[in-house]
C-alpha cells in the first residue's frame, strides 16, 4: 500500500511512506551500529512498549548496547512489562541522552506528529534513524524503514528482523513483550486484524515461553478504582447517533479532578460501547487539558450489510489517523466545540 505523507513532512513532497530497505539490511544495521536508542510514539501503548522492549532485549542478547526512551503518560499496567534489567528511561525525568547514539530506532510510528517530543532532535540525525512500523501513513522520520501494513502490530513486523539478526526469541524474556504488543493491538485477538498469520505467530510465541495468562492478568485485569470511575463517567455521557450506529462519549477536566485519574487510566474505554449490538463505531472525546481535546475512534469490521466506518479516514479529517478500525486525532479546542465538529464530519462522512 502506498500512502502520501502528511502535511507535517518537510522533505520531498512526493515522498511515499513505504519500506525502502530489506529486513536483512535493517537487521545488519541494527547489529553493527550500536549503541542504539529506541524511541516510539508519545503516550506509548502496548504495541509500542512491547516492540521497544523486544528489540532492546534482542540487541542485548547479541551484546549490542541499547536504551529505550519513552515520552508522555503510559498505563501503569503496561509498565509491568519492564524488567529490572531493562534500560528504560522517561524523557520527562532524564531528558534526551547526552551520549550520541550510533543508531536511532523509531518503532510503531513514522509520523512527526507522534514523535513531537523528539522531533527537533531526530531531524538533525535523519541519516542514522531507522523505522519499524505497521501503519499505513507516515513521514520521512527514518532514513531507512521496514513498513508492513499487512501486520496487525509492530511486534509482528519486528519478529522477522529479530530472526534475521539471529536473536533467539525463546530466551531473555523476549517472547512476552512480543506477545503483549500483538495481543493488545488486536484486542486480545478479537479484532479483524487478527488473521491466520497473527495466530501462527501467537502460537510460536507461546511455544517460546510467552505467559499469556500472566500477561492478561497484569495488563487487562489490574484496573485501579480511578479507571473504573472514569469508565462510569464516560458511559454516563454516552450518546447514540444515526439510529444507534454511532456512539459518542466525553470526558472533561472536571472528571480528572473529581476522580484523580490521569490520561494513562483511559486505555480501552472507547471500546465499551462496542458491546451494544447496533453500534458500528465508537468515539471518545477527552479534554485532558483546557482547550485541547483528543478523539479516539474505534469501529467494527464489516458484517453482512451493516455499516462499516473507516475511522482512519474519519480521523484524517482532523489531521489524525491510524487504522481502519482504530485511530485518533487531537484538536486544539474545547471538547464542546470538538464534539460539534465531530458530529458535522460524521454526518458528512456517512452521507458520502
Amino acid at each position: 500500500m502506498m500512502n502520501k505523507t502528511s502535511p507535517s513532512a518537510d522533505f520531498d513532497p512526493d515522498f511515499v511512506y513505504e519500506t525502502n530497505t530489506t529486513v536483512e539490511g535493517l537487521a545488519e544495521r541494527l547489529k553493527s551500529s550500536g549503541p542504539v536508542l529506541i524511541l516510539t510514539h508519545a503516550k506509548p501503548d502496548g504495541d509500542a512498549l512491547g516492540t521497544s522492549l523486544a528489540l532492546h532485549r534482542g540487541l542485548g542478547q547479541l551484546g549490542v548496547s541499547s536504551t529505550v526512551l519513552l515520552a508522555g503518560p503510559i498505563d501503569a499496567n503496561l509498565l509491568t512489562l519492564v524488567g529490572e534489567g531493562d534500560r528504560v528511561h522517561r524523557l520527562e525525568e532524564e531528558g534526551l541522552p547526552d551520549e550520541e547514539p550510533g543508531l536511532v530506532a523509531v518503532v510503531d510510528t513514522g509520523a512527526w506528529t507522534q514523535v513531537e517530543p523528539f522531533a527537533e532532535w531526530l531531524r538533525i540525525r535523519h541519516g542514522k534513524v531507522v523505522g519499524i512500523d505497521h501503519h499505513a501513513g507516515g513521514d520521512e522520520v527514518a532514513s531507512e524503514r521496514v513498513v508492513d501494513v499487512t501486520c496487525a502490530a509492530a511486534t509482528q513486523v519486528l519478529v522477522p528482523i529479530l530472526d534475521a539478526m539471529g536473536v533467539d526469541i525463546a530466551a531473555d524474556g523476549i517472547a512476552d513483550p512480543l506477545f503483549a504488543g500483538m495481543a493488545t493491538d488486536t484486542g486480545w485477538f478479537r479484532f479483524s486484524s487478527a488473521g491466520p498469520a497473527v495466530y501462527r505467530l501467537a502460537a510460536r510465541l507461546l511455544e517460546a515461553g510467552a505467559d499469556k495468562d500472566a500477561l492478561y492478568a497484569r495488563i487487562e485485569q489490574n484496573s485501579s478504582l480511578r479507571r473504573v470511575a472514569m469508565q462510569g463517567r464516560a458511559l454516563s455521557s454516552l450518546e447514540l447517533l444515526h439510529d444507534g450506529q454511532i456512539a459518542l462519549m466525553r470526558l472533561g477536566p472536571e472528571d480528572f479532578v473529581d476522580t484523580g485519574a490521569r490520561p494513562e487510566n483511559l486505555a480501552g474505554i472507547v471500546n465499551m460501547p462496542m458491546e451494544i449490538g447496533s453500534v458500528r463505531a465508537s468515539m471518545l472525546l477527552v479534554e485532558f487539558e483546557a482547550g485541547a481535546t483528543k478523539i479516539s475512534f474505534r469501529s467494527k469490521p464489516a458484517l453482512d450489510d451493516q455499516l462499516m466506518v473507516d475511522v482512519n479516514q474519519l480521523a484524517g479529517r482532523f489531521g489524525g489517523g491510524g487504522h481502519v478500525h482504530a485511530a485518533g486525532a487531537r484538536l486544539e479546542k474545547p471538547s464542546a466545540e470538538a464534539g460539534e465538529d465531530l458530529q458535522r464530519e460524521i454526518d458528512a462522512f456517512l452521507a458520502e
